[in-house]
């Protein structure tokens, strides 16, 4: 029985020793579980599937679920690097004793069991405990109705059993590996083994330096939201890719820059924690570059979130102008006629009247430009560039530009007025296929919102022709290049009511149920009709933003917790290295304050690298953030702007936090206060 307990109760004995290192990583480890579970148990309720728009929220969660695996799985062989490390001394004296690796191995694996059991009961506890509380925040997000149901989903506690019980085997698999190819006198030098002080690399900055300018090049000129799209995740990849060969390889040159500076560096505060950094600088610059990778994935998440959901009545007024949109997908004015009949009926049985009328008609075409001609044609458009300049032309009777601007522009056949949003057009003619070259007569300086879910999504360019015989000419154009997949000419209707939100909501309803049974009775002649509403569709609107919203919450807090965790194990593990150090400077005559002050100088010196650099990332990322959220319809750059600050500043105040902490921690160690 004894010998059956030995093994665990060394693995016991050498967590108790090693709690300081121990106990922070099973609560991160807990931490990653417990949001886990969180994530999954709201992708499958069925309170959640129940609420309006819960579907489109639950996939966001699902996509969460996935993103939370991958890096858990990223953060905790990380973070375990420095467990392994700390554990070598200990490890290799064993060895020396006489116990062969594969007795080493079992202690490992017990080491892992219980780390992994005292994470699952810990995080899916918490994550039980703090579902009822997420799901109450999510369904006040959405505008949902509260239930006080307790509810468990045995779906959600295997699945974070069975992930993260992968995780935890690989990473003990990589712990053996590390174990198997060392002997026992480089496990026990380890520790104090530090680095030698690296050379700088110029060409590993050079190339770091280029990938950086590149990235933040592609960022500011990049103006199309769709292109935007492909070139944010290449432009990430550059700029971690670029973080990481310049933390290392330029925070060589950092140092010698200071060793150099002689009344920088004479300064004893300074000479002793320049000349410790320099010695494991490959390392510190890798772990800085992390520590600055996840402190910009918190300001880009939580700022385009928060400001997304802040946001949202103000991105929803501008989808919908008006409370209630009937679009009819014709231009015939029987089937108008009919629709605008069916909408009557259904407000006189509200007692309601149409309030702020909005009514014009519109052909809208998308076309990838080549200079001034608009490519419709996709054989045509396959030759083009991959990054074609694409646009939404949106074509419009002069007279109804007339009548809802209060203007008296007149235009004759073969011109036409122009108005562009999102990008500018510096070309006289537009010449479309077949139909042949329109002059532009003049440029608009305004129109109104038409309330398209693609507005901002690509650039708009909206030309007010002569008369609707125009729109009908090239609605027989694109039908011949895109058949089935055609646009329509649009009567576009939309108003105002004066009711509550319930009402008008009955009221859009009503309305589709009105024209449905129209439908109904004509069948296959009838065109496509879009009803929508303010107040019906709000919902669906908030499930979308509300569920992007706890996404970045969750995220955020997930990726502000790796990078304290990872702040504080540097402090550690480097404070253990350098407690020998100080040790030696202390029998030569140093103070406590004087070690306090040195510990404070390398603190600050490297911790305040990370934020700095984030936020310069973030100050270049903001153009392309600014276009990718236009396809959510987020146009305001000044709201965003204002919320990226704040979000900055209320991270650089927990950084701050976090900064005094592992400072604290640095020094308890390397001047052997008791833990």
């Amino acid at each position: 029985m004894r010998a059956a307990l030995f093994y665990p109760r060394l693995a016991v004995s050498g967590m108790g020793r090693n709690r300081r290192s121990f106990v922070p990583y099973i609560l991160a480890c807990s931490g990653m579980i417990m949001m886990y579970y969180i994530l999954s148990f709201l992708a499958v309720s069925d309170f959640v599937r129940s609420i309006r728009g819960g579907d489109i929220l639950q996939t966001l969660l699902s996509l969460g679920c996935g993103i939370m695996i991958v890096f858990s799985a990223l953060f905790l062989f990380y973070t375990n690097s420095f467990l392994i490390k700390r554990r070598k001394t200990e490890l290799g004296l064993y060895n020396i004793l006489g116990m062969g690796k594969r007795d080493i191995a079992k202690i490992l694996l017990w080491e892992t069991v219980f780390i992994f059991i005292a994470a699952e009961v810990m995080g899916i506890g918490c994550g039980i405990l703090f579902s009822k509380i997420a799901e109450l925040l999510l369904t006040r997000m959405m505008g949902g109705e509260v239930t006080y149901r307790f509810d468990v989903k045995a779906v959600s506690v295997i699945r974070a059993l069975m992930y993260y019980g992968i995780i935890f085997l690989l990473i003990l698999i990589n712990a053996l590996r590390q174990i198997h190819l060392s002997d026992p006198i480089e496990l026990m030098r380890s520790e104090r083994a530090g680095e030698k002080p690296p050379k700088s690399n110029l060409l590993l900055a050079c190339i770091g330096a280029i990938l950086l300018g590149a990235a933040y090049y592609l960022a500011v000129t990049t103006e199309n939201p769709l292109k935007a799209i492909f070139v944010f995740f290449a432009a990430v990849v550059m700029v971690i890719i670029a973080t990481y060969l310049l933390f290392m390889a330029g925070s060589v040159a950092v140092c010698r820059g200071l060793q150099r500076n002689k009344s920088y560096y004479c300064k004893t505060e300074h000479f002793i924690s320049v000349s410790q950094m320099v010695y494991r600088m490959k390392r510190n610059g890798a772990g800085l570059a992390s520590i600055c990778i996840l402190s910009t994935m918190v300001l880009v998440t939580l700022s385009s979130t928060v400001c997304l959901y802040t946001g949202a009545e103000r991105i929803l007024r501008s989808r919908y102008p008006r409370n209630i949109v009937v679009d009819t997908y014709t231009s015939d004015g029987e089937f108008i006629s009919l629709v605008r009949g069916a909408v009557g009926e259904a407000l006189d049985e509200y007692s309601e009247s149409p309030e702020n009328i909005l009514s014009y008609k519109y052909l809208d075409i998308y076309g990838c430009f080549e200079g001034d001609s608009i490519i419709l044609d996709p054989d045509r458009r396959d030759e083009l560039s991959a990054a074609p300049d694409i646009r939404q032309i949106m074509f419009v009777p002069i007279d109804d530009y007339n009548r809802l601007m209060d203007k008296s522009l007149t235009v004759s056949e073969g011109e036409a007025v122009i108005y562009t949003r999102g990008a500018k057009y510096p070309y006289d003619t537009i010449t479309l296929e077949e139909y042949g070259t329109i002059r532009i007569k003049q440029s608009a300086d305004e129109f109104i919102d038409v309330g398209s879910a693609m507005i901002g999504a690509v650039p708009s360019l909206y030309l007010f022709v002569k008369d609707e015989e125009v729109l009908l000419k090239l609605y027989d154009q694109q039908l011949g290049i895109y058949g089935k997949n055609s646009s329509f000419i649009h009567d576009y209707y939309a108003f105002d009511l004066s009711c509550d939100n319930e009402t008008s909501a009955l009221i859009s309803i009503r309305i589709d149920e009105k024209i449905q049974a129209i439908h109904d009775s004509y069948e296959d002649e009838w065109p496509g009709v879009g009803v929508d509403g303010v107040a019906r569709d709000r919902s669906e609107f908030y499930a979308l933003y509300g569920g992007l919203f706890f996404l970045g919450i969750v995220l955020g807090t997930v990726f502000i917790c790796a990078a304290v965790l990872i702040m504080y194990y540097k402090q550690v593990s480097e404070g253990y290295e350098d407690r020998s150090r100080y040790e030696i400077l202390q029998k030569v005559g140093m103070t406590k304050e004087e070690i306090r002050r040195s510990a404070n100088s390398q603190v600050m010196t490297v911790f305040l690298l990370p934020p700095a650099a984030a936020g310069v990332h973030m100050a270049f990322a903001f153009p392309i953030m600014s276009r990718l959220l236009t396809l959510f319809g987020l146009t305001d750059m000044g709201f965003l702007a204002l919320v990226t600050l704040g979000c900055f500043g209320a991270f650089a105040v927990l950084y701050a936090v976090t900064y005094g902490l592992t400072s604290r921690s640095y020094y308890s160690i390397v001047s052997r206060d008791r833990e």
